[in-house]
């Protein structure tokens, strides 16, 4: 299950209810005290009600007295095939009419603010779902209910498993014909719903929430989590073998109650009779305590926040790199509240880097805020959210668009650098991992080559998304007269994309120039062997194959997905594509040593483009 989008109402100053849609990597910009913390807090409160609670004080204190109602309501996609609430039937969501109209799975919990007690979380999903009389309460039903219920309907039960509560229901939708289906809030706290939502409960993401503000204590949350985490994640991915426990334990301790009762009815029969062994309260699994200690034993938390948040760094990097070498299917989100507290502008830049490198393994999503123009700035376009707030104080969030752009870099400050030379122009973001990365490399044997990720007389122009910083030095050499260096990929061998404006910039006589790849393009000059080595399979490539494509497939095949590759529609296949390519010009190019890449491009091309780029920076 991928968490889609997250919708508050009435949640702190979110008086109307706001929708944050989340990608892979979602960035919440703006300026302090906008409201950016309160959508990570609200996703706390949903998924662990650990770091925040919810408490009274949160209903928005502009509701009205007869709506203090808090609501945190959470869209997920990618969801299982089958649903099993029933012992002797699986189902569909879509057979139950559980999702809502855009096919996805909503769950919302509404917390009664207005009570003198804690908030407690009622769970409803929100479905297109029957309002027709007689279908619109199946899953509130028992058995014996839904057999009384399909009589006076006269459904028809000849053919059905009448235990199975799943066919029951079935065949009354049958009986009824039309079930006048619409938006309904479904209540999951009994019988069947309760059932529902303790399947759904199985399958959600671990949501790690890294606050800014830590007390320091000796059990500093901000040390802990990151071991914390890891140990939820172990226990979710064993969570059959413990229910195997859970079960063996249960039979083992009701046959000893059973036996007690017995021995009881030879002495009281009427006392034994009003006894039924039950369980108090499920088993918890998660007492692991784990610390870190430092030198002579001191405690990590006393050594400083800038230390503890060295430690959450290399705790993200090592998470990247065991996600990437096993087949790790639980999904994760990492939700951290300004990663660049107490850090070194080094360590801030390796900190977003190991973000972006999290978020490009497919059951890894990343949150984070910032107000610090130099970490926006290495974030990617279309993973900005701008929160501002409205002429009548209420935040809102902007994302996808120009003027959204445009507000962030106003809001967070960030400027181009006028000190550029030499303007890069190239296709997309992935581009620009690929030549940063190949620059790196080839200076290590011709340190005259330009850094082409550090240098300041170098500005980059990404014709098809990048970073903020990307963006503001595009909108910036609009109107400014630079050198050019075009790279673009070739695509087709007999007539290429971008021919005609190669040929336009290289007939321009301003010393500007442009290149096409003698390849497809920027993956195939990847090592098969690094390749093989992060996919652990070796994929049959030749320099006009789409690589991505096929990475992306091998990618899925490996997931263990009951579809196949050939029947996902075009735009599941293109967004597997995308993640392949984050990960092939990012990951898998680290993985290459200056004589992979020089034997992979035989010819010197990228060596040439390097020197071309040099020969223009004075």
């Amino acid at each position: 299950m991928r968490l889609k989008a997250v919708k508050i109402r009435n949640f702190r100053a979110y008086q109307v209810e706001t929708t944050l849609f989340l990608d892979d990597l979602t960035a919440i910009l703006g300026r302090n005290d906008v409201g950016k913390s309160c959508l990570l807090e609200a996703l706390e409160i949903f998924f662990n009600s650990e770091l925040v609670k919810p408490d009274s004080g949160d209903c928005c204190v502009h509701a009205a007295n007869d709506d203090k109602f808090v609501e945190i309501a959470c869209i997920f996609d990618s969801l299982p095939t089958t649903l099993t609430i029933d012992a002797h039937a699986e189902t569909t969501w879509s057979e139950e009419h559980l999702l809502n109209a855009d096919g996805d799975l909503e769950i919302l919990k509404r917390y009664n603010c207005g009570l003198r007690t804690a908030p407690k979380a009622e769970i409803f999903a929100r479905a297109h779902h029957p309002t027709m009389e007689g279908a619109a309460d199946l899953l509130q039903l028992k058995n014996a209910q839904l057999k009384t219920r399909a009589g006076e309907l006269g459904a028809d039960l000849a053919e059905i498993d009448k235990r199975s509560n799943v066919s029951l229901r079935q065949a009354i939708r049958d009986s009824l014909g039309d079930l006048a289906l619409a938006e309904r809030e479904i209540p999951l706290k009994e019988d069947d719903g309760k059932k529902v939502w303790d399947q759904i409960q199985k399958g959600l993401p671990v949501f790690a929430l890294f606050q800014a503000d830590r007390p320091s204590k000796d059990d500093d949350p901000e040390v802990s989590d990151p071991m914390k985490i890891a140990v939820q994640a172990a226990i979710k991915d064993i969570e059959d073998e413990l229910e195997a426990v859970r079960e063996k334990v249960r039979l083992s301790v009701m046959e000893v109650a059973q036996r007690t009762i017995a021995k009881l009815t030879e002495m009281d029969s009427e006392l034994a009779g009003q006894l039924n062994p039950t369980f108090k309260a499920e088993p918890k699994w998660d007492g692991f305590k784990l610390t870190l200690t430092g030198d002579n034993d001191i405690p990590i938390n006393k050594r400083g926040s800038g230390v503890r948040r060295l430690i959450l760094l290399n705790f993200f990097r090592a998470e990247a790199e065991r996600r990437r070498e096993t087949a790790d299917s639980r999904r994760v989100i990492y939700a951290i509240e300004e990663p660049e507290s107490s850090q070194h502008p080094d360590n801030q830049t390796m900190l977003i880097r190991a973000l972006l490198e999290l978020s490009i393994d497919p059951n890894t999503q990343v949150l984070l805020t910032t107000h610090v123009p130099a970490v926006a700035a290495q974030i990617p376009v279309e993973s900005v959210r701008l929160v501002t707030r409205h002429q009548d104080g209420y935040p809102v969030i902007e994302q996808g668009t120009e003027d959204a752009y445009e507000k962030a870099v106003e809001s967070l400050g960030l400027l181009p650098d006028k000190r550029a030379q030499v303007a890069i122009y190239i296709e997309g973001p992935h581009d620009y991992e690929f030549l940063v990365r190949a620059s790196e490399k080839l200076r290590q044997t011709d340190p005259t080559l330009i850094d082409l990720e550090k240098d300041h007389r170098i500005a980059w122009v990404v014709t098809g998304g990048g970073n903020l910083k990307h963006w503001v030095d595009k909108r910036y050499l609009a109107n400014v007269q630079l050198v050019e260096v075009h790279i673009y990929d070739r695509d087709d061998q007999n007539d290429p994309k971008y021919q005609a404006q190669v040929d336009d910039v290289n007939a321009r006589g301003d010393n500007s120039v442009a290149f096409l790849t003698n390849k497809r393009e920027m993956e195939n000059y990847l090592h098969p062997t690094a390749i093989q080595d992060e996919l652990g399979v070796a994929l049959e490539c030749t320099d006009w194959s789409d690589v991505p494509m096929l990475f992306a497939e091998q990618v899925h095949i490996q997931s263990g997905s009951p579809n196949a590759w050939a029947v996902l529609s075009e735009e599941l296949q293109g967004k597997k594509e995308s993640r392949a390519k984050k990960r092939l010009n990012s990951v898998v190019m680290d993985r290459m040593s200056v004589a992979d890449l020089e034997q992979q491009d035989g010819q010197g091309e990228i060596r040439g483009w390097m020197e071309a780029i040099r020969d223009r920076v004075t």
